[in-house]
């Protein structure tokens, strides 16, 4: 074997250790629910959350399958979702019965249309407050992982009260630059 290969092999080695190897987003990023949005408010109070995070999704999406095999699998994300919101997982094709943060009897599909203000693209991420009111909706996939952990941020500590989420970012990038 050359020495350039053995060097090679090494470094993608080494790099591959530093960095954590992701994990099922199914079983470290979602928590499970029984479609009761008000239990789960109870829930996110008794734990010491901030919060509840929907993600409201259906199956043929390639930007939900992409936040869930790039972003929502990485330990980091994981780590600090579940330290600060309950987080489920909605299909917004399903006709399941659930109930509202109100304690209305409803449909994934049907709140779906009430968060995303009857717009169909997806993924929507909606970030609830302990009183079960929408603080934060971002509808796409986010740009990676930093970014996707910024949002946290800017729901989890009130930051949207403030300023926009595109000011939050650009101020979160010059910090970043000033940095290194």
């Amino acid at each position: 074997m050359s020495r350039t290969l053995l060097a090679v092999l090494l470094l993608g080695v080494s790099f591959a250790a530093g960095a954590a190897a992701p994990r099922d987003p199914e079983e470290f990023f979602f928590d499970q629910t029984l479609g009761d949005l008000q239990e789960e408010l109870e829930t996110a109070r008794a734990e010491g959350k901030r919060g509840i995070l929907l993600f409201f999704e259906q199956e043929e999406c390639p930007f939900c399958y992409r936040m869930k095999t790039t972003i929502f699998n990485q330990p980091e994300v994981q780590d600090f979702f579940r330290e600060r919101f309950l987080i489920l997982s909605m299909d917004i094709e399903s006709d399941v019965e659930m109930t509202d943060f109100q304690g209305r009897p409803t449909t994934p599909k049907k709140f779906f249309r009430v968060v995303a203000r009857n717009r169909g693209a997806t993924p929507v991420l909606a970030f609830f407050d302990l009183d079960g009111n929408l603080v934060v909706r971002y509808t796409g996939a986010t740009a990676g992982v930093e970014e996707f952990l910024w949002l946290g941020e800017y729901a989890a500590e009130g930051i949207y009260r403030q300023m926009s989420f595109p000011r939050y970012k650009r101020e979160r990038r010059r910090q970043a630059r000033a940095s290194r």
